[in-house]
């Protein structure tokens, strides 16, 4: 079963329900903490201070989301926010009005980690573990094939053709949202 879309999702929190909040905290959490931590070196405790603001915040303001599609981007935004406004407090310079270069590559680079993870999540089991021991976990065709009673030389033909519906459903998706983007820009 997959996971609702975002604007699903948004639906159901603003409707009041307690379970879509919790998805939706667990959806984007190592999201904001990603971008705190990886994109703006936050510490442990100022990345946490960002993590409950920028919650408060999309909890305060989900109602002022004017395109539920545009829920990441727009959870990105603040998290950028909250983070610049830590790192002001924390060194009083003057304010920056454009981000570093390597903060915007490092926030892309998680956006995309974060669409390889969902659509992975939205592959069979078998294809998700495959691909999990192989890539994440970086284990031998041997290991693999043990942990899941396969012999070793499936392994290598189970990667590709679990890669192949992997990268479908990723073009896919961005097939789909660059539509949307033609539509807007119209």
């Amino acid at each position: 079963m997959e996971p609702p879309s975002d604007s699903a999702l948004v639906a159901a929190c603003l409707a009041g329900e307690q379970a879509a909040w919790n998805e939706l905290v667990e959806r984007f959490s190592r999201y904001v903490f990603a971008i705190a931590t990886q994109a703006f070196r936050l510490s442990q405790t100022d990345a946490e201070d960002v993590f409950q603001d920028v919650f408060a915040r999309i909890y305060e303001r989900l109602g002022t989301l004017r395109d539920a599609e545009a829920l990441r981007p727009w959870i990105a935004q603040l998290t950028r926010r909250e983070c610049i406004d830590r790192l002001r407090k924390a060194t009083r310079e003057a304010p920056v009005e454009e981000l570093p270069e390597e903060i915007e590559s490092a926030i892309d680079n998680v956006e995309d980690a974060f669409d390889v993870r969902a659509e992975l999540a939205a592959l069979s089991e078998e294809c998700q573990a495959v691909l999990d021991r192989f890539f994440c976990r970086d284990e031998s065709y041997r290991t693999i094939g043990e942990a899941l009673d396969l012999p070793p030389g499936t392994i290598a033909s189970r990667i590709s053709r679990c890669l192949a519906r992997l990268r479908q459903r990723i073009e896919g998706r961005n097939l789909t949202a660059a539509a949307s983007s033609e539509r807007r820009d119209r």
